[in-house]
């Protein structure tokens, strides 16, 4: 196996809970550091493309657009839609109420409304149903309950405010400006897209990823106890991955990665990267369903095999 970095970013609206932990692979051992903050966006990039190595980029954020969503849609792919959106900056306004909300601006609620559903959200974006909200890989399986779908905003349960600040402020300016970024699973699958100075972007759930390692928190991921009663299990799975901590890293998992808010940030990007190297290295398969509106649209979780409930 030849050299390259993996990195895996937990994404927040917040810069201060933006935090990816990297690993470098030489001589089939990865060397992992710290979780640092992910800093300047812009900057990101070119930091993990430096060395000139294959890069593969776990993101904790939706990469995909729901099936009935994109039914309407002119382009041919989500990438080619992500690309397209340089030049409809009014995709990300949240709307405040259901008189605004449309397929250009689908995005709700701005703020808590008295009354609102998502299925008056659906209604709005001309969707049969509320599950026309969701990905494939957003609804319930055997093995976890349902993530929450791309366009809603308010709540702990959401990701549409993450994805409008990394679409918005990353990666449609990133690929606008020619970044040599990769889309898993829209343009190949994740060993294929890896080359030497590209980044291979792929959608990971921490939820996701700490199965697939064995592991269960006893607890709240938001407490520090439970994550530090961890420790013991997550350096072996670090281990059974071939995955070397440096001494950060080794004294942050002991310390159940802290005490303030941004410790539950710190855990899911260590917990994210182990979920990507499981793939990259073959313990978990690089699996797509064969469905070409998720190949070309929705997008996958990766590492998940599990297919949707029904």
């Amino acid at each position: 196996m030849g050299a390259m970095i993996a990195a895996h970013a937990d994404w927040s609206i917040d810069p201060r809970k933006r935090w990816i932990t990297l690993a470098r692979r030489e001589a089939g051992t990865w060397r992992a550091e710290a979780p640092a903050l992910v800093g300047e966006v812009a900057a990101l990039l070119p930091r993990l493309l430096a060395p000139g190595l294959p890069v593969a980029l776990g993101l904790d954020l939706p990469l995909g657009l729901p099936r009935e969503h994109a039914a309407g849609r002119a382009e041919a792919d989500f990438p080619a839609f992500l690309r397209g959106l340089a030049a409809r900056p009014g995709f990300f306004a949240v709307s405040p109420g259901l008189e605004t909300v449309c397929p250009d601006r689908p995005f709700y609620p701005a703020r808590g409304v008295r009354g609102m559903t998502r299925a008056a959200h659906a209604a709005a974006l001309g969707l049969a149903g509320p599950q026309g909200l969701s990905r494939h890989c957003d609804r319930a399986t055997a093995e976890r309950p349902a993530g929450a779908p791309l366009f809603w905003t308010l709540g702990a349960n959401q990701s549409g405010k993450a994805a409008i600040a990394a679409w918005r402020d990353w990666l449609v300016p990133a690929l606008a400006a020619g970044a040599p970024i990769r889309l898993w699973p829209f343009e190949g699958g994740l060993h294929a897209l890896l080359a030497p100075g590209a980044a291979v972007l792929a959608e990971v759930y921490p939820a996701e990823a700490l199965r697939h390692c064995g592991l269960r928190l006893a607890g709240s991921k938001r407490a520090q106890a439970p994550r530090q009663a961890l420790a013991p299990g997550l350096l072996a799975a670090m281990a059974a991955r071939r995955v070397l901590p440096c001494p950060g890293l080794a004294a942050a998992v002991a310390a159940g990665f802290g005490a303030d808010a941004a410790g539950e940030d710190r855990f899911d990007s260590v917990i994210g990267l182990l979920g990507l190297i499981g793939v990259l290295d073959g313990s978990r398969p690089d699996f797509v369903p064969k469905d070409p509106w998720v190949r070309r649209w929705e997008g996958w979780v990766l590492g998940q095999t599990a297919l949707p409930r029904g």
